[in-house]
Parts: structure tokens; sequence; C-alpha cells
């Protein structure tokens, strides 16, 4: 595992950035653009304001970065709990992203047809297949899901790159979310956790030997050192 910690939440959010930055220049050099997918949320806050503040945003040139979400709540567009509105504030409006540029998820439908709408966007953006995002973020939830893969649910099974519905009866809710086969086929992953709360979390997935995937949808994400970087700090590691 490609494991790096940090005293505390800041500057693992700074060596992030760069991260992200060094990602775009490459990308951008080798293929015209950036594909960047961004997760929702609280912890990626601070990492969406520093992007869009000097030194960081000078170094992207966001006119050739596109913006996808890894899931999203299904709930209508304006609604607080979208991962899409948090974003929204704290990165695409400072930085004056045209909305041409961001792949939102369309919840005006059920959630069967988000889902395939979403994916067909995506598709046609990329126009042949694999579809290879160049660096997506993930966090993980107290019960080591990513993404909206949580323990326990059908989507755990997928085997197709794709977008997918799935009711998650812990929050009452329906979530569109990529795949694990879709997320593990992207060139940079970052899986980015701070907190104490998320410490014993961390250690399920990256230590413990019991349980299954099922239990901690994390394990499904690839642990390539080469393409997949975790990004803690000291109390998130503590367990490790």
């Amino acid at each position: 595992m490609n494991i790096k910690i940090y005293d505390n939440d800041n500057d693992l959010i700074k060596a992030l950035a760069q991260a992200v930055c060094d990602a775009a220049i490459e990308a951008i050099s080798a293929r015209g653009q950036f594909n960047f997918v961004l997760s929702g949320g609280s912890s990626p806050r601070k990492l969406y304001k520093l992007l869009a503040s000097d030194p960081f945003k000078k170094q992207i040139d966001w006119e050739k970065t596109y913006f996808f979400f890894g899931d999203e709540r299904f709930v209508p567009q304006g609604d607080s709990q979208r991962n899409s509105l948090m974003a929204k504030k704290a990165l695409f409006d400072p930085l004056k992203i045209p909305k041409s540029h961001i792949f939102k998820v369309d919840t005006t439908g059920s959630p069967e047809q988000a889902a395939k709408k979403y994916a067909e966007s995506i598709a046609a953006h990329f126009q042949k297949p694999p579809v290879e995002f160049d660096f997506l973020l993930l966090g993980i939830g107290d019960n080591a899901h990513t993404a909206s893969l949580f323990p326990h649910t059908d989507v755990l099974d997928a085997t197709e790159a794709t977008i997918k519905s799935v009711f998650v009866k812990e929050v009452n809710m329906y979530r569109i979310t990529m795949t694990a086969p879709l997320i593990n086929q992207a060139k940079h992953i970052a899986f980015l956790v701070f907190g104490k709360d998320k410490s014993e979390a961390v250690f399920q997935i990256l230590e413990d030997k019991k349980g299954s995937a099922s239990q901690f949808p994390a394990r499904l994400i690839n642990s390539d050192d080469n393409k997949v970087v975790w990004y803690l700090d000291t109390e998130a590691a503590s367990r490790l």
C-alpha cells in the first residue's frame, strides 16, 4: 500500500492539492485534457477551496479540465445534500468553471434512469472505451464505504465498469455511484481521510484480515502502489 501520513489535515490537503496539480499537468500534456472525479462529504471541501486559491489554481489549465462525481445522492438539483452543490460553492464558482465542463447527475427521472444517463454522458465524453479518469478522489465512511459502495449492497457485486443506482437502507436513500470496476480504471486514485473517527475503518480496510469486501467495501478498490495513494493524518492512521 502507498500510504502517506501527515501531522495535520492542513499539511495533508496541501500535499494532495499538489498531487492533483501534477496529475493535471501530466494529463493535459499527454492527452490535451484533465478528467477529474470529485468526492462528496465534508473532507474534500478544504481541498477544493485550496485548489481554487493561489498558488494552486495557477498550475492547472482549467479550460482543459472536466469534472465528474464518483457518486451523488438522488435528491433534486438544488438540494443542499448534493455533492455537486458543495463543489459548486467551493471550486466551480471561484474558478468560473463553465457548465459544459461539469458532468452532474440528472435526478429528474428515476434512479435507474439517472444512472443510465450519467453513464451515457461519460461514455460520450471519452468517445471510446475504456473510460480512464486521470485523477479520482475518494473518501471513506466510518463503516468503510467509499463513493456510494455501502456494506452489503448489491452494487458491490457489479463486474461492469459503469454507473449504478443503489438504495442504501442505512441512510434511507437512493444513491448513484460509480462501480468499483469503473473506479479502478482511473490512472490515479487518492483516498483523502483524516480524523480519529476514521481510524477503525482505515485499519479494517488496510490491515485487518478479517471480514470481506461486502463488510468493508473500500477493499474493492485497487491497491496498486503505482496508482492508488492513501493520504492520512496521524489520527486516521493511529491504528496502523
